[in-house]
């Protein structure tokens, strides 16, 4: 057989696509091969006249690079999720896990000084988290599919893997697909699906979960997976007894690291950072959003430092710790940065990017309810993307009209 034989695989595709197509036996479930179909093939359309642009990127490799620079934050949250837990059992003395966890993870054992114990025991909590949400949201996404006869939108698979890792590592499961499914149905395909809504999917079904089951997504508990140990987050401990205690439970190089208690995949900063830094190296994600919410952070930030408070220890805590606790890294890099729900304009992003920092601090320390912000400060961001866009297409409008009558007076 020749190299230029088509695989087997490109074969049965082949063979089977007359069955999908109009006037076939399963046409209704086109989009579900088409789906399957460009996962491991380009589409074969092409353009057939000018102009036009050659790209070998097209939607589908985007999705797919964006859910590739995951990876480095998926193990550390493997690895950080297990170390909270198994430094937890250490310090109740439990030797042994009941259930089928244990009958996974017994005979490994629960040393806090042991990587493979630790990044084990987390995969225990992280896998059936990453599975529900695909699993429930993927049927959900392709349900709306079959239901408008469009294609299977691929944002599905960086939706799914940015949303399992906001989460706390002992949420239930019912509460992660019920999250998945108000975040792809509300966020996204009420709106039309990839590409139309104005909302991140993924915050919105994060958002609808702090909402409607508080006390199982802002409890100190459930940042670590053990029943019956409280581990509050360094942002907790900041808003109740200010930056002195944080200083005196954590350091921020273990923050930057992500060896401190925390939702799954928001805790490291280093992680985060290189998986954020491909994005930016590729032009996928703005620079100028991420350098927006980076300024507007540490201005606000230090200008509450500035002002200080007799009452509120939040006014003390310096911009270069608000960007390593909580979610703020993992949202200026992979939410912030989402190319539908953020501003359009060059100068609309670093506006709007402001926009996310400062809100994220002012949510922060003005809220004691809520010291987590980010999550907050993005959605309320997207829905002044298009006013913050207008503003600067008016803008621009207006100065060149400007120019053009000086140029024809002169």
């Amino acid at each position: 057989m020749s190299s230029s034989s088509p695989s087997r695989l490109r074969r049965l595709l082949d063979g089977a696509e007359p069955h999908f197509t109009q006037g076939g036996k399963y046409e209704r479930f086109y989009v579900l091969f088409e789906m399957v179909d460009t996962l491991f093939y380009s589409p074969p359309n092409k353009t057939v006249g000018g102009p036009h642009v050659r790209d070998a990127l097209d939607l589908k490799r985007v999705m797919g690079m964006v859910w590739m620079c995951t990876f480095p934050i998926m193990f550390m949250a493997c690895f950080n999720t297990g170390l909270q837990a198994n430094e937890a059992m250490q310090t109740l003395g439990m030797t042994s896990i009941d259930g089928l966890r244990g009958f996974f993870l017994n005979g490994i054992g629960y040393d806090p000084s042991s990587f493979f114990a630790n990044f084990f025991h987390g995969m225990t909590y992280f896998i059936p988290i990453y599975m529900t949400t695909f699993i429930v949201g993927g049927i959900a996404e392709a349900a709306f599919s079959l239901i408008r006869g469009h294609e299977v939108n691929e944002g599905f698979f960086v939706t799914s893997i940015l949303y399992s890792l906001t989460l706390p590592p002992d949420i239930p499961l019912w509460m992660v697909g019920a999250g998945i499914i108000f975040g792809i149905v509300i966020g996204k395909e009420v709106f039309g699906g990839t590409g139309k809504n104005f909302l991140n999917p993924a915050l919105v079904g994060r958002a609808f979960l702090y909402f409607a089951y508080p006390a199982s997504m802002s409890g100190d508990a459930v940042w670590t997976a053990v029943d019956g140990y409280t581990g509050a987050t360094a942002l907790g401990i900041a808003a109740a007894d200010g930056m002195a205690a944080v200083q005196a439970q954590f350091t921020w190089w273990e923050a930057f690291i992500g060896t401190i208690p925390g939702s799954i995949g928001e805790t490291s900063t280093l992680a985060i950072f290189i998986g954020g830094g491909i994005l930016l190296a590729t032009k996928i994600a703005s620079w100028r959003i991420v350098l927006g919410v980076f300024f507007g952070m540490m201005a606000t930030a230090t200008l509450f430092n500035l002002i200080g408070s007799d009452t509120n220890p939040m006014f003390g805590m310096p911009w270069w710790w608000h960007l390593v606790v909580g979610g703020f890294a993992f949202g200026m890099l992979f939410m912030a940065t989402d190319p539908v729900s953020a501003s359009m304009t060059n100068t609309g992003r670093f506006y709007y990017g402001c926009l996310i920092g400062f809100m994220t601090v002012l949510i922060r320390v003005i809220n004691p309810a809520f010291p987590e912000g980010i999550m907050l400060a993005i959605l309320f961001s997207n829905i002044f993307a298009p006013m913050i866009d207008y503003v600067v297409v008016q803008a621009n409008i207006r100065r060149r009209t400007k120019r053009i009558e000086q140029g024809g007076q002169a």
